[in-house]
């Protein structure tokens, strides 16, 4: 199974890079996952909401411009299906099944556009928290590795 990973914007501290990292290094055997760093869009200092809502559209047309017509895309949205590790990982168990390539898609500051949330497959939540978006790729690619785990029945901590 091939897992891309689409974000907007680049880890920025090493920390989070190596627990990106170290995850990538424990998902080798089980799928081959790439991560694809899109542009943040600039803000001007004091946006309007019109400003925003270009600047979500800018960075749409990038995400949509990464995922193939025949892909499985999973959004991860604060108003997404809330699912446990056990749920999620028979949700990808059954589209493996249908699709060889899942794309796990998470936005920049402002969240995704609409066209992105609507080319979604499945909209993802981890709950009604907010996370900054690298941290939010750090415990998305935590969930993919417990997910192959689950869906191999090894052990993994709870």
């Amino acid at each position: 199974m091939n897992i891309n990973i689409i974000c907007i914007g680049k880890l920025k501290e090493k920390y989070w890079e190596a627990a990106v990292g170290e995850y990538l290094k424990r998902l080798g055997p089980y799928c081959n996952v790439r991560i694809f760093e899109l542009k943040e869009s600039r803000l001007p200092s004091n946006p309007s909401l019109a400003d925003e809502q270009k600047v979500k559209e800018e960075e749409g047309e990038a995400i949509l411009r990464k995922i193939n017509d025949n892909d499985y895309v999973i959004s991860l949205e604060i108003n997404g299906e809330e699912l446990s590790s056990t749920e999620l990982a028979e949700r990808i168990k059954k589209t493996a099944f249908e699709k060889s390539t899942v794309d796990f898609v998470i936005g920049g500051s402002l969240g995704l556009s609409e066209k992105v949330s609507k080319r979604a497959d499945m909209r993802f939540s981890f709950g009604k928290i907010t996370l900054p978006h690298q941290l939010a790729r750090v415990v998305l690619i935590e969930q993919i590795y417990r997910v192959f785990k689950i869906n191999n029945n090894e052990k993994y901590h709870k």
